[in-house]
């Protein structure tokens, strides 16, 4: 069953993330098999307390068990060091369900 990867980004240097960890990261996530479906800034916070401007990516996955190889490779650990001190995330984990039937 597919599975999403919903990450909420706090930018504070966009060009410096975009070239730095944004592009590996980009190739990684090819790598692993997952596709991003959105990636885009601006959110409207409109409810809750974190989110207000910030950047929204979402990828798509084969399966939780390929997203989970991605987020815990020794490959993402380096890339991941790009964005800090640049970025404030929170990043979910979410398989996807048939609604109704």
């Amino acid at each position: 069953m597919p599975a999403y990867m919903i990450v909420t980004a706090k930018i504070a240097d966009r060009d410096a993330f975009i070239a730095g960890y944004g592009a590996a990261a980009a190739r990684l996530v090819a790598q692993f098999g997952g596709r991003y479906v959105l990636r885009a800034p601006g959110a409207e916070l409109l409810e809750g307390g974190f989110g207000e401007g910030a950047s929204m990516v979402i990828s798509e996955w084969p399966d939780r068990a390929a997203a989970r190889a991605f987020w815990s490779s020794p490959e993402y650990a380096e890339v991941k060091k790009l964005r800090d001190g640049i970025a404030d995330c929170q990043v979910l984990l979410i398989e996807a369900h048939t609604i109704g039937s």
